[in-house]
């Protein structure tokens, strides 16, 4: 799969943030909300990028968004049958949609390119590095919609690996970016007060 013309992309917001205490895609870096830089990342890779959060979502990004189709925000999953869907009512030529998270605000800028360059027909395409695979930074078939949707009838079906494992999937290895405070994971997300005050320094420090 070559790279597309329009690659939609959609932002999973609809997390708990229990270890944060608060909502973190809120929460303010640099100066804006950490949700913000997180669409800058992807403003020059993907078109059209959405949103998924709750209906009461309080910020303004000036961008759809499309809530979980599923009550009581039960994970991932549900965000990405919610980008998935979206991408059939919008975009019938599209073949897949990438998904990211709502708390990785360094993501590789080549992020797009190196993904679609590994795509194959039908498969799922994750991230990976650090020896580490991310299992909703990736692209995914249009065509996974409903069975995925058939997957989350079942409330016990929520960990994500456990419906990847059920496909073919291609594994890209992104390597770790060198900074000043030392190497950085380019999927490096936030979940503490911690994770923030790190990347607050590494902004400081003019990480591109």
């Amino acid at each position: 799969m070559s790279e597309p013309d329009r690659l939609p992309a959609i932002i999973l917001a609809s997390g708990l943030s229990r270890r944060m205490g608060r909502d973190k895609t809120q929460m303010l870096l640099g100066g804006k909300p950490l949700i913000a830089h997180i669409l800058d990342r992807l403003r020059t890779q993907a078109d059209p990028v959405w949103t998924n959060a709750p209906s009461d979502y309080p910020l303004d990004l000036g961008i759809p968004n499309y809530p979980d189709l599923l009550p009581d925000r039960p994970g991932p999953l549900a965000g990405v049958l919610a980008g998935l869907m979206a991408l059939e009512r919008h975009d019938a030529q599209g073949s897949h949609i990438l998904t990211v998270p709502g708390d990785t605000p360094f993501l590789p800028h080549d992020l797009v390119e190196r993904l679609c360059a590994a795509a194959t027909t039908g498969s799922i395409i994750l991230a990976a590095s650090g020896g580490r695979t991310h299992p909703v930074i990736g692209l995914w078939p249009k065509n996974l919609a409903s069975d995925l949707e058939a997957w989350l009838d079942d409330p016990d079906h929520r960990r994500v690996f456990d419906f990847i494992d059920r496909h073919p999937r291609v594994i890209v290895d992104f390597p770790m970016i060198d900074t000043d405070l030392g190497p950085l994971d380019p999927f490096f997300n936030i979940n503490t007060p911690e994770d923030l005050a790190q990347a607050e320094a590494l902004l400081q420090k003019g990480i591109k």
